[in-house]
């Protein structure tokens, strides 16, 4: 990172299932909910924006979609204040993914803006890799949930 640019998180992971099946992972509630969120009010799709919740934190986000082109990338916005998350994907050889995502457009004060980055590479790093094991093993981990235990502080 050059000095005096906006912190970015990154996560990647390569997936051993074809683009397609890896794409709908991410855009159909459906399959998204057995490694990431608890409950969505419906698909990733552009023009119409949804809302994800983690019941078990009693949180959620609104999300829209600002681009989605189909097996290949999905551009969001989401958060409060809202942060863009862009998830690319790209075919690999023997019917692989990799599945990367950047996250970036954190407020606040320079220090604010690195814990923030440094937070989302975390969950987005469980979320690739929650991703991972239910798309190629069919084992759902829990690792969102677990991720903060009750009676445990976030930090």
């Amino acid at each position: 990172m050059q000095l005096n640019q906006a912190p970015i998180a990154e996560a990647g992971m390569l997936i051993r299932r074809p683009v397609a099946e890896v794409f709908e992972a991410i855009v159909d509630p459906a399959i998204t909910t057995k490694f990431w969120f608890t409950h969505s009010s419906g698909r990733l799709d552009g023009g119409k924006p949804v809302q994800w919740e983690w019941r078990m934190y009693g949180a959620s986000t609104k999300v829209e979609v600002s681009e989605i082109v189909p097996n290949e990338k999905i551009a969001m916005l989401w958060s409060e204040p809202p942060t863009t998350v862009v998830w690319t994907f790209t075919a690999m050889p023997g019917d692989a993914t990799f599945l990367e995502v950047r996250n970036f457009g954190f407020a606040g004060s320079g220090d604010e803006q690195v814990g923030q980055a440094i937070d989302s590479t975390g969950g987005f790093s469980l979320v690739l890799a929650g991703a991972k094991a239910w798309l190629e093993q069919g084992l759902t981990l829990g690792l969102i949930g677990d991720r903060h235990p009750k009676g445990i502080s976030a930090g």
